[in-house]
């Protein structure tokens, strides 16, 4: 028989030794109550209590995901969206985290829907959609206000999804549509401009120095025979260089005086380039000149 009550209080020395004995984790920190009274906060490690007297609770000092829910929402100009966002919070005071509220979590997932529906709403749908960190900043300094009581931290709050109605993505899509031609047709109107000018610099230089144009001319003729083309459209002031060549053969031909064979004198290069001559040589006449 008193075997049996050695073992009975073995047991029992056992399991109060058990009850008393607690480990507290690297990122966790225990809040001791002894009696419901709060007495003080256990560091990590390896910590004894009273049994039953002493009930700890432990709390986690890691960073918490908080995922938002998505929320429809009116923005200030009327438009329906539905937003979600996330959010990232730690504890920061683990007594009034247990004693202050009876469920940080819910309660900041809550508060977190309420606040951003409450910022969302302020902005219009183009400043939801370009200004959203100033929108997070904005949830965070209000969620802070109010999880500061609870020994809570918010240290960042993002927003993860804004879905827009069909209807709107047709008008942001033709919009956009229209600002692409926009600024199509603005770039091409200043590369108009841009070519005005340096085709006007180019006429000045030509006009300083007329053989330019003469040159430019040929060039063209270069380029059209390249494509093998039937038909050849001389520009005017190719004529006037013609004239001026067979003046200047003309000229030459004077100087140097009749051929020593008893030819003809040589036509003057001149009459070349007279309409006379040219309907001769149309009509197959031989040329005439006179000295």
């Amino acid at each position: 028989m008193s075997g049996l009550v050695f073992a009975g209080i073995a047991v029992v020395v056992l399991l109060l030794l058990g009850m008393s004995v607690k480990v507290v984790k690297q990122y966790e920190q225990g809040v001791l109550f002894r009696l419901g009274k709060v007495r003080g906060v256990l560091m990590p490690g390896l910590r004894l209590i009273i049994p039953v007297v002493d009930v700890m609770r432990r709390v986690s000092l890691r960073i918490i995901t908080l995922p938002i829910q998505s929320q429809g929402i009116i923005t200030r100009d009327n438009v329906s969206v539905d937003v979600s966002a996330v959010a990232y919070f730690k504890v920061v005071d683990a007594v009034k985290s247990v004693v202050a509220i009876e469920n940080v979590y819910a309660a900041i997932d809550q508060i977190a829907q309420t606040t951003l529906r409450k910022v969302v709403g302020q902005h219009t749908l183009d400043q939801t959609l370009s200004e959203t960190d100033q929108i997070n900043i904005d949830i965070r300094k209000i969620l802070d206000i109010t999880t500061v009581e609870w020994g809570v931290e918010v240290t960042l709050v993002e927003l993860k999804d804004i879905q827009l109605p069909d209807s709107m993505k047709r008008a942001m899509a033709r919009q956009a549509e229209a600002e692409r031609e926009k600024r199509a047709k603005i770039i091409n109107a200043e590369g108009e401009s841009l070519a005005a000018a340096a085709l006007g610099d180019a006429s000045d230089t030509m006009m300083a120095h007329p053989l330019a144009l003469q040159l430019r001319n040929l060039q063209t003729l270069v380029e059209l025979g390249v494509d093998k083309n039937t038909t050849v459209v001389f520009p005017a002031p190719l004529m006037s260089t013609i004239g001026e060549l067979g003046s200047f053969l003309a000229r030459e031909a004077v100087a140097a005086g009749p051929q020593a064979d008893g030819l003809p004198a040589a036509v003057p290069m001149q009459s070349l380039g007279t309409p006379q001559a040219q309907e001769a040589q149309a009509n197959g006449e031989p040329l005439s000149s006179s000295r």
